[in-house]
């Protein structure tokens, strides 16, 4: 196929009552064919105040769509109890998009994958140690197609032949790297369809290994920098009568706790764009804009026979920076689209300057043992989601009852846990290096302490099926079993109501309290970047919203901090830190330190 139009206008127009078709092999959009220049950017991921900001970016680089999934976990929290608000209001962010002349791809799940926790899907689903998550499994189901409808009376009335700007909605994702039960996909096809999505094209999108579709539905293929000719001849395979697109093209990568930032060249990618649109092909990048897995939503990963969980940054190495700001990968695509499609882009729009600010010493603080909560007590260790926990820390405490030496075995740790006996930290034992033991000498009426923290529940292959988190198993001493456990669920939902006091904390784990102000804040909106040098592991609070996970092992050392979340005076900071005791004292810079790089996916 020869270089087809954009299709780009200065809005979306009025829907001519007929939903985006395929016919030879191209799509076509009123009447003419019509190829997909899209870029993924995910609404939670990036503060709501910006989310005009980055579509207006979109456009200027040449986009004509933006494609977003839709978290599941995001909006469903606790079972039946739905949030489509502030930053969740998932229709606002695609009239937005409507509304700078870009068009939708829908990616509804339930299954997101996107190094986003549990892959987008609910963690009180593990409350059931028997569900079986993406299956017909009714546990599973049942929500899912409750969940299905539900966001369908949010954005069903979007779609392009009701007036609205989707044009194509996504059943499940990925799948073919997961099973192979077409009644399930079947049913989640059904859901969509019944939630209200019976009015645009459906898809699904798969490596070019591992297909996962249905008859009738539209196949778009994932793959990385370097891979592009080889990965369409397969497509050519499957869908040979067309159109074809990549679904996922893999211009950068996310990173792990421990391992280097991950970075694609800029020409390399420019090269190989320019290649698929001279050959008509449609594409969507992933990502446009990465963002910020706000919070506890990083995901991870399950690899090499490894648990790698990810960092807070969504970076990426997108065409726009974690703050959304144009890179030289941003120039160069535009550059290429502008050259291959012959559409006249508007101008790059600016951005305002960042901020640096200095001395926020934490000189409020509480150590965790003297805010603890009413334990439960148990004859075995149980999980954080038999208490209705989702994410944070569990500690579980055991009174020994008789001298005892040997070796400490803890059975399926997830996913990091800090040994104190008698509050004095003796050990750590780690997930990610398959640490399960620790040799212990132990007396009568000594305090046996296991903080477990809750790094990020796998988002994507057929370890999902355990992401129980806490202990799942059985804890042994000298090879025999410990019982009698009294456990604490520490979820960390109320963290700034904490009784502090001025004295320097001298038992970690600590929290950590500041007021600072920010020169440059309110209209101005100075995005600034919270270094957390001087920190070891724990998770940071900025005036109500969580920003994200600390880790001393890098790769990532700064948190993103929106302008718009900051105050020109009274910014209150709340540092929960597993490690680090005494008074620290942050800083903020203006640039992002996101670790040393690595070319190439991993």
């Amino acid at each position: 196929m020869g270089a087809l139009s954009c299709g780009m206008a200065s809005a979306v127009p009025a829907a001519s009552g007929q939903p985006m078709s395929i016919e030879k092999g191209h799509f076509v959009l009123d009447g003419k064919p019509f190829r997909i220049v899209s870029g993924e950017m995910h609404y939670a991921r990036v503060p709501r105040e910006y989310w005009r900001d980055r579509l207006k970016m979109a456009k200027a680089m040449g986009l004509n769509t933006i494609t977003t999934y839709v978290f599941w976990n995001a909006h469903e929290a606790t079972p039946g109890h739905f949030d489509f608000s502030g930053q969740n209001d998932v229709a606002e962010f695609v009239r937005e998009a409507k509304e700078e002349g870009l068009y939708v791809i829908l990616r509804p799940g339930p299954y997101v994958c996107s190094e986003w926790e549990f892959g987008g899907l609910p963690a009180w689903l593990l409350k059931d140690p028997n569900v079986k998550v993406r299956s017909t499994d009714p546990k599973f189901m049942e929500p899912a197609q409750r969940w299905l409808h539900r966001m369908g009376q949010e954005l069903a009335p979007l779609q392009l032949s009701r007036g609205g700007n989707i044009i194509d909605v996504q059943v499940e994702n990925e799948y073919g790297s997961f099973g192979t039960d077409t009644a399930y996909m079947e049913q989640i096809r059904k859901g969509i369809v019944d939630g209200g999505f019976n009015a645009s094209l459906l898809s699904t999108s798969d490596s070019a290994e591992t297909p996962g579709s249905l008859p009738g539905v539209l196949q778009v293929i994932n793959f990385g920098v370097g891979h592009a000719q080889k990965k369409f001849e397969k497509l050519h395979t499957w869908q040979p009568g067309g159109p074809y697109m990549v679904g996922e093209y893999w211009i950068g990568w996310f990173d792990h706790w421990g391992a280097p930032h991950h970075v694609e060249p800029a020409k390399k990618v420019a090269d190989e764009l320019s290649w698929m649109l001279k050959q008509g092909y449609s594409v969507n990048f992933y990502m446009f804009h990465g963002g910020t897995s706000f919070g506890w939503m990083n995901g991870a990963n399950w690899d090499d026979n490894s648990y790698q969980p990810d960092v807070t940054s969504y970076d990426y190495d997108s065409p726009l920076d974690e703050s959304g700001r144009p890179t030289p990968k941003y120039l160069a695509a535009r550059a290429v689209i502008a050259r291959e499609t012959g559409v006249s882009l508007p101008p790059v729009p600016a951005t305002p300057p960042t901020q640096a600010i200095e001395g926020i010493r934490l000189g409020e603080s509480v150590s965790l043992w003297d805010s603890l909560p009413a334990p439960v007590s148990s004859a075995e260790p149980r999980t954080m989601e038999s208490f209705d926990q989702a994410y944070g820390d569990i500690l579980y405490r055991k009174r020994v009852d008789a001298d005892v030496s040997g070796e400490l075995l803890v059975d399926t740790l997830h996913d990091y846990a800090q040994v104190y006996v008698n509050g004095k930290r003796v050990g750590t034992l780690d997930r990610r290096l398959k640490q399960d033991r620790l040799k212990l000498a132990l007396h009568k009426g000594d305090t046996l302490d296991l903080l477990v923290q809750n790094d990020g529940r796998i988002n994507f292959g057929e370890k999902m099926l355990n992401e129980r988190k806490g202990i799942l198993g059985p804890v042994s001493l000298a090879g025999k079993p410990l019982h009698d456990w009294q456990n604490y669920s520490l979820p960390f939902t109320d963290s700034a109501s904490l009784h502090y006091t001025s004295a320097a904390c001298q038992h970690a784990p600590c929290f950590y309290r500041a007021t600072f102000d920010a020169p440059v804040a309110g209209s101005a909106a100075a995005d600034t970047f919270l270094d957390t040098a001087g920190l070891g592991k724990g998770f940071v609070w900025l005036n109500g919203h969580a920003l994200g996970r600390t880790w001393s092992i890098g790769p990532q050392r700064t948190l993103y901090v929106p302008g718009v979340w900051l105050k020109p005076r009274g910014n209150q900071i709340v540092v929960l830190d597993l490690l680090v005791e005494g008074a620290p004292v942050l800083s903020t810079r203006k640039h992002p330190i996101l670790g040393t790089t690595t070319v190439g996916i991993p």
